[in-house]
């Protein structure tokens, strides 16, 4: 596989009354053409706001992301607007992203419009046809507005929509959280088909380590604005390096819980705040292992076996 994204040192603040708040802090990364990256961490981690930065819709306080090689911040109006067309995203909230006021078929429609793709009114709606029924809607439906469909099916819209320009990488935002867990289980399944019959490359988004398990090839997690541990999905699962990462997998709910295992820890404390987060590293004032050496300075993400990355100053075995 050969590279299709690269951030180098991206951080991103926010001024707010009484200081600034650090969302993204010194993050570097690439995703590789046709994988599926996943990003976890609990709420107000910085990973949305990450998705933004990588997308260009907002700008980061410093640092770059490079699109096919290509640095973002080169790139300015039309010029970005068409570089932008291989990126696009799957919002959280199937029902807010989607504009009440419009049928489906123009929602869906709306970037070919933008784009100028089509020569006719017609030949727009043949497209917009046919991505719904790529995604599982019916075609009939496409005069139909979002409050006639169901949850699953207005993510369906949502998914339609980011496709509608072809794009290589879609950063899918949470796309799943707010659905039924049935309903969930569709619309990965529909991810994972629309990724093998398009090439497509996923960043995934989630809170929910079930979910970024079933779909993702390599996994990336974050706390308080930064990377904490990086690697392929089964050795992350199976032998977390990073005392966060451990935590987080405990905390994941068992399906026989009278079988919980004795071992299992319970991550304690509350997340720090980001306008005044923690020296050295931003974990250890929740971390069993923390000493003076994490108070004074932050761990750098050191790969500590092929393709595994952990930043912490005392990695676990």
């Amino acid at each position: 596989m050969s590279e299709l994204l690269r951030a180098e040192r991206l951080v991103k603040e926010f001024p707010v009354k009484g200081g600034v708040v650090h969302a993204v802090s010194d993050v570097s990364f690439a995703i590789e053409k046709g994988e599926t990256l996943g990003l976890v961490g609990e709420s107000g981690c910085g990973k949305s706001t990450l998705g933004k930065l990588l997308l260009d819709l907002i700008p980061p306080t410093s640092g770059k992301v490079f699109f096919n090689g290509e640095d973002l911040s080169l790139y300015k109006g039309e010029a970005l607007r068409e570089l932008r067309r291989g990126m696009q995203m799957i919002f959280q909230d199937p029902y807010a992203s989607l504009d009440p006021r419009l049928s489906v078929g123009r929602i869906i429609a709306e970037p070919l419009t933008a784009h100028r793709i089509g020569d006719s009114r017609e030949e727009r709606a043949a497209i917009v046809r046919d991505l719904m029924e790529q995604v599982g809607l019916r075609p009939e439906f496409y005069s139909r507005y979002p409050h006639q469909f169901s949850g699953g099916q207005r993510q369906r819209i949502g998914i339609a929509r980011a496709l509608a320009l072809n794009p290589e990488l879609i950063i899918c935002d949470e796309p799943v959280s707010a659905l039924d867990v049935s309903i969930q289980a569709q619309i990965l399944n529909l991810l994972g088909d629309l990724q093998r019959q398009r090439g497509l490359t996923y960043l995934f988004i989630s809170h929910d380590l079930n979910v970024v398990r079933y779909l993702s090839d390599r996994v990336m997690v974050m706390f308080l604005g930064q990377l904490c541990e990086l690697s392929d999905t089964p050795s992350l699962y199976e032998s977390p390096r990073h005392p966060y990462t451990r935590f987080l997998l405990d905390a994941v709910p068992q399906p026989d819980p009278t079988r919980r295992d004795e071992n299992r820890a319970l991550l304690m404390g509350e997340v720090s705040s980001p306008v005044n987060p923690p020296s050295g590293c931003r974990f250890r004032l929740r971390c069993p292992y923390a000493d003076a050496r994490c108070a004074e300075q932050k761990p750098e993400l050191t790969e500590l076996a092929p393709g595994h990355f952990c930043a912490c100053h005392h990695p676990l075995g």
